[in-house]
């Protein structure tokens, strides 16, 4: 809902329990009113004509109130807008109107010949708040040095409380809170992509807990490189800025009669503390984000851990067939089946079937899988080149590089220019092509470098390659889809380096970790649950002990609970598994089929957190309720405490699915559910069923 003062200069965006608040003052000047719970127009008036605080001559009354800070003028907080033309540097805007269609209110002004355009949209059924700024230049051209998609403004508290999710390769997603002291706190990538060091995610507290407390979040739908930028100022306001790019060196250049529209800076407001945070932020995505959210993902097998580059079709018709006996539902060849792959050293971009691998290509493989009722999936990374490929040796040009410097190789790779046209086109074509050829249902998109040498000898200001080639990744990805409906899409960047909302948007499921240890992911999928749902968080059981890291021994039952948190797979060598190991593992995917709607669906509630001892999460769905709980050792004896159980209706009965047994609501709010576990690295399922 979207309410605007008569004389057009204040505006209220409200959603089910929120509200958000702006005004423009008779100076021009884009004041921030109210973030926070449900206001009327009446009261954002009031709060616009309360006066702006005196202050000395070395501060400025804007910092800290100005809804989109702009470079110039009296402002010394961090501006989300600074450009840069052959006269001058900043901006000196003037109001010049607004305008709202499908429940999009857009602001709109104007420096000389370049317009600027501040979009808010509040969905319905959200509270989340999306923020994006559109920049059209109608003179000469205008260096865009940074252009953030919004500034968040939090209201007067005494003190702060940062949450944010950092880590690295094999440990991502990892949540940190601490208390937020005065100056900045930056975080971002100025890798090319996402990162696996951080999501662009903040949430910033006072008192909140996982069930209660005002919890103000912020996410970036971004997949190249970002930064968000936390200040508490000297009057101990708070704001956060965010957008594309990791520094003020230079976005892109406009030329006359160029745009630039920056990506999605969502905000959210609640009073239901970190869990009604992550509730909220999960339906969001649900319902406006992920394609197609609400169809379960299927239960899939990958053949890396069990192959890696030693493949053959053979091989995998093998795989298969013991995937499919196990009942997994879509069976996925990872890397080493095309080009001259035999290792990391060749064969990168070019995307042809291995003649002496696949002599038939894919096509008589997918068709074996489809026979054994499993759909069929491959492993690419598009956007890469190894140096030993045919696609190199063409057009070694197509890389991103600088000339006259040593050029830097990861994984024996190099990053193409995906700003190219024609490297777009190539792509197009080879991937139209490959997905032409057989019946493949499942693209698993890996992305395994940073960038390093990010030059394009050929462009006059090549600092935009960095935003150019994740639009032209969201453009590929998006006509993929168009063209072939029937396929799904994974976004991969050695585990958890490409997870945003804007590579959410045109993804299925993301690869959470390369870290495939039960015990591990505990920590990884209760940061990661924070942001976004199990819906799209995919987690592989893979052999004991664990080869990845750390050579961990774990249970299967171990393993397949902290799996089935997410959306299900088996990663592991099924060829060296016992008759017993697969029959379990066939009873755990048969069960993990019956709980997939609740926990890929329904309301995720985190019981207690995996610190140590026992940990555990809930899921509602309607009637249903499923619970996961992870005993990591059992210290001195002592009994497992019960698990208060979330989300139930107290004046209720439920029913445990697998003993009969029939409790309370009541009850299990508030005196707990006793599990049973015991031992080190014990685990369990519970299934209620409202009577």
């Amino acid at each position: 809902m979207l309410d605007i003062s008569e004389d057009g200069r204040t505006w209220v965006l409200s959603g089910p329990a929120s509200s958000y608040a702006v005004h423009v003052t008779d100076r021009d000047e884009l004041l921030h009113l109210h973030w926070g719970a449900r206001i009327g127009l009446a009261d954002a008036e009031a709060l616009a004509v309360r006066p702006l605080p005196d202050y000395w001559p070395f501060e400025s009354p804007l910092d800290g109130r100005e809804e989109y800070p702009v470079e110039g003028g009296p402002r010394f907080a961090r501006p989300a807008l600074s450009v840069r033309t052959g006269e001058r540097r900043g901006t000196e805007w003037t109001y010049e109107g607004h305008d709202a269609e499908d429940g999009e209110l857009r602001l709109r002004f104007r420096d000389g010949d370049l317009a600027v355009t501040l979009h808010y949209r509040m969905r319905s059924s959200t509270d989340v708040v999306e923020r994006w700024v559109t920049l059209d230049n109608h003179g000469p051209a205008v260096e865009v040095l940074r252009a953030d998609s919004a500034t968040w403004t939090l209201p007067d508290r005494d003190t702060w409380r940062l949450s944010q999710l950092h880590g690295r390769w094999g440990a991502e997603s990892r949540l940190e809170r601490s208390a937020l002291t005065h100056g900045e706190k930056v975080i971002g990538s100025r890798r090319g992509h996402t990162g696996h060091q951080h999501l662009p995610w903040v949430a910033l507290d006072t008192d909140a807990t996982e069930e209660r407390g005002e919890v103000y979040g912020c996410a970036l739908g971004w997949s190249g490189s970002w930064r968000i930028a936390v200040a508490q100022l000297p009057d101990a306001r708070v704001q956060i800025t965010g957008g594309a790019g990791y520094d003020d060196s230079g976005l892109l250049m406009l030329g006359t009669g160029e745009s630039y529209t920056t990506p999605v800076f969502a905000g959210l407001w609640t009073d239901g503390g970190y869990g009604g945070a992550s509730r909220a932020w999960h339906a969001y995505q649900r319902a406006y984000v992920i394609p197609g959210a609400d169809q379960d993902r299927p239960v899939l097998f990958n053949s890396w851990e069990a192959t890696e580059f030693d493949i053959s079709e053979e091989q995998q018709r093998a795989l298969a067939e013991r995937a499919a006996a196990m009942g997994v539902e879509l069976f996925v060849v990872d890397d080493g089946w095309f080009g001259t792959r035999t290792s990391d050293r060749a064969g990168l971009g070019d995307w042809t079937p291995n003649p002496d691998r696949f002599p038939g290509g894919l096509k008589p493989l997918a068709e074996h899988v489809h026979g054994l009722g499993m759909q069929f999936g491959i492993w690419v990374e598009p956007e890469m080149v190894n140096p030993d490929s045919d696609l190199y040796r063409a057009h070694p040009d197509w890389v991103q590089y600088q000339p006259g410097r040593k050029r830097t190789e990861f994984r024996n790779q190099l990053v193409l220019n995906l700003a190219r046209v024609d490297v777009q086109e190539y792509l197009w074509e080879q991937l139209d092509g490959l997905l032409s050829s057989a019946p493949i249902d499942y693209v698993k998109w890996d992305f395994n470098r940073c960038f390093t040498d990010a030059g394009w000898p050929d462009d006059p200001y090549p600092q935009r390659l960095w935003v150019d080639h994740v639009r032209a990744l969201y453009a590929l990805l998006d006509r993929l889809r168009a063209a072939h409906p029937g396929v799904a899409f994974e976004s991969c960047s050695g585990g958890g380096g490409r997870i945003d909302l804007g590579v959410l948007g045109r993804t299925d499921q993301v690869w959470t970790s390369d870290n495939t240890d039960p015990l591990d992911r505990l920590a990884i999928q209760h940061g990661f649950s924070q942001i976004h749902p199990a819906r799209v968080m995919a987690a592989w059981v893979t052999d004991s002990p664990n080869a990845m890291l750390n050579q961990r021994a774990s249970s299967l039952r171990f393993r397949f609970v902290s799996a089935m948190a997410g959306v299900l797979g088996v990663g592991g060598d099924l060829t060296k598994w016992t008759e017993r190991e697969l029959a379990e593992a066939r009873d755990w995917v048969e069960l993990y089929k019956e709980i997939r709607p609740v926990v890929q669906r329904g309301e995720l509630h985190r019981l207690r957190p995996p610190e140590g001892g026992l940990s555990a999460v809930q899921y509602v769905l309607g009637d249903e309720s499923v619970v996961l709980a992870w005993l990591q050792a059992q210290r001195y004896g002592e009994p497992v405490p019960a698990l208060r159980l979330r989300g139930l209706d107290p004046s209720a009965s439920y029913e445990c699915l697998k003993t009969g047994e029939v409790h309370r609501g009541a009850v299990l709010l508030h005196h707990g559910l006793r599990v049973g576990l015991r031992g080190d690295l014990d685990a369990t399922v519970v299934r209620l069923k409202r009577k």
